[in-house]
Formats: structure tokens, C-alpha cells, sequence
């Protein structure tokens, strides 16, 4: 196991590399000329100059790309051209709020999804297996951008009972602890700012959720069919057990395997796609600053926030196969290993 988890980690390398040339030559070739952009349309060309000097655009792009890798390596991705903070700093200050759209995202997706999956299953051919697809269909095909308008119509401009924007009452906003609202505003005790959080996150997470929800649902639906055509289910039945017992102790303990794989690279996806849901919903994560520095040309920001994105995406990804492994003792990684 442990070759394994080496070999995934000495793999990541090149994919770490690839991912950062790519943005890197990205946000070279199709952005803007971030100079008049940040001094403004009435600078003159000579201060124009002079900033890119300054910020080393001048440069070849390689020694640009290797100025950026170098820094990266040592956690330095660079300032901000429009705060002149570290980008390290920048992200940071944003990541608790992008995580816990996330993991509130994947907890609703995970739930209803499973719950969903195995009503399906042990339904199959009723109403409810048809409800399921339904759901699943819908939240495979509807983007989430637009979703995200329907729920702030439906939501907060008809019923006006959930708020279409931010993550918190700045009035009630904890000052600071772990950046997570919800985790703070429970361990404060203070239930009112807590409710307040468990407003706003609402609707971000309901329709950050959809897609995710339909793929554990078809996913759980399948694997528990599988898992219910077994001998050893078949089994169970014919010594008398009640059916729900078949169901949750038999059957969906086993068809979890594969859904756990599942809801962990959802989770990976999740934070990378949360860009759009944080744009619509103004949510003041990673996702809705790295937009707003693509359309302000501010490179460092957004290479820095494509290669942690994608460090994180890896690491979920090796974090899921390990517990799989340990969830399924068949799995063997000797081949790999050697």
C-alpha cells in the first residue's frame, strides 16, 4: 500500500506540471493585457511599460513559467496585481468558505442521492424508480447556472424565504475562529447567527448539489441491483429475514463500495465547479474571485487558485482509492506496486 501511495504521489508531479502550463499559457494567450486593465485606460503607454517591467511580462514567456514554477515550489505563487497581497494569502482567506459550500454540497448529494438510489432499486419499475431518473436526468442536464436563477426566484423572490446572496448577516458574521460559519457559529453557542448561516448556504449548496445527486442516485440505484441479484442476498431472504434487514445490512453495505468512490471524486469536482454556483449566488469563496480575476486579467491569482484546485482534486482522489482499499479487503495494489 504503501509503493502505491508513493507511485499516485510521484504520478501527481507531471499532472501538477501539465495543469500549470496549460493555465499558464491560457491566461498568456486568450487574456487581456492586464496593464490598462489595472492603471486604468487613461495611463500612458510609457507607465503601461513600465508596469509590465515591473510585474516581469517583458520576459520570455519560459522564463515567466519557470519564474511562476519556482515560486510555486517554494509556496510563493506571486501578488495580486490589483491588492498587492499574496496570492497564498488571498486564496487562504477564501478556502474555508468554498470547502463548506462543498462538503454541505456533497452531504446533501450523498443523502438524498443514496436514499434516492435505493428506493430505486428495491422499487424498481414503480413510480418511485421513475421519480429517481426523473431527478437524475434533471440534475444531469440543467446547468447549474441556471438553476441557481430558478432557485432565487422561486426561493427568495417569490416565497422570500431564503436569501439570494452572500454567505452571512455581516452583522452576525463570527469573528475569528476556523473561517467555516456553521462550525463557528455552533461552538459560539449563538444559534441565531447559525440559522442565519444555514439560510445562505442553502441555496448555493442545493444547486451545487444536482449534478453530484443525480450521479450517486444512478450510481447507488445500479450497484444495489447488482448487489441484490447475489447468492449471498438470495440467501439471506430464503432464511426468513425481514427485507429492510436484506436491504441496509446485506445488500447496501456492499453496494457502497463503488458509490464511496463516486461521492469522492464528486467532492474533487464539486470545488472546481463551485466557480459558477459562487458567481450567481455572489458566495465569497475561491470559486467567485478566481472569475473575477479572469475578467481583471490578474494572472498570479488565477494560475494560483488552478494549481491548488488541482493538488487538492489529486489528493482527494488518492485519499478515496486508500479508503476503498481498506472498505474491500479484495482490492490489491501488488500489482501496481511492482
Amino acid at each position: 500500500m504503501l509503493k502505491y501511495v508513493l507511485k499516485r504521489i510521484l504520478l501527481a508531479i507531471p499532472v501538477l506540471l501539465g495543469v500549470s502550463i496549460i493555465v499558464f499559457l491560457i491566461m498568456r494567450v486568450f487574456s487581456a493585457d492586464p496593464a490598462p486593465v489595472v492603471l486604468g485606460q487613461h495611463a500612458t503607454e510609457q507607465a503601461m511599460e513600465a508596469w509590465r517591467e515591473a510585474n516581469g511580462l517583458n520576459d520570455p514567456l519560459i522564463v515567466q513559467y519557470f519564474n511562476f514554477l519556482g515560486g510555486a515550489l517554494t509556496g510563493n505563487l506571486g501578488e495580486s496585481y490589483y491588492t498587492h497581497t499574496p496570492v497564498t494569502q488571498e486564496l487562504l482567506s477564501r478556502f474555508p468558505a468554498t470547502i463548506e459550500l462543498a462538503l454541505v454540497a456533497i452531504i446533501i448529494a450523498s443523502v438524498v442521492g443514496v436514499a434516492l438510489g435505493v428506493l430505486s432499486a428495491t422499487h424498481k419499475n414503480s413510480v418511485i424508480d421513475g421519480l429517481s431518473t426523473i431527478i437524475a436526468l434533471v440534475g444531469v442536464s440543467m446547468p447549474i447556472f441556471w438553476l441557481g436563477v430558478l432557485l432565487i426566484i422561486f426561493f427568495a423572490g417569490y416565497l422570500h424565504v431564503l436569501p439570494s446572496s452572500g454567505r452571512m448577516d455581516p452583522l452576525l458574521q463570527p469573528v475569528g475562529g476556523t473561517g467555516f460559519y456553521l462550525l463557528d457559529t455552533l461552538l459560539m453557542g449563538d444559534f441565531e447567527a447559525f440559522s442565519d448561516a444555514v439560510a445562505h448556504i442553502t441555496l448555493p449548496a442545493l444547486a451545487l448539489s444536482m449534478y453530484s445527486l443525480a450521479v450517486i442516485t444512478r450510481m447507488t440505484r445500479s450497484s444495489m441491483l447488482e448487489t441484490l441479484g447475489e447468492d449471498y442476498v438470495r440467501t439471506a431472504r430464503a432464511k426468513g429475514l425481514k427485507k429492510r434487514r436484506v436491504d441496509i445490512h446485506h445488500a447496501l453495505r456492499n453496494a457502497m463500495l463503488p458509490v464511496t468512490t463516486v461521492i469522492g471524486l464528486q467532492l474533487g469536482s464539486l470545488l472546481g465547479g463551485a466557480m459558477l454556483t459562487e458567481t450567481v449566488f455572489a458566495w465569497p469563496g475561491i470559486g467567485k474571485f478566481v472569475v473575477d480575476s479572469i475578467l481583471k486579467s490578474d494572472f498570479p491569482v488565477v494560475q494560483g487558485a488552478v494549481l491548488l484546485i488541482g493538488t487538492i482534486f489529486i489528493i482527494i482522489n488518492l485519499v478515496v482509492d486508500v479508503i476503498y482499499a481498506y472498505l474491500d479487503p479484495r482490492i490489491s495494489y501488488s500489482k501496481e506496486e511492482g
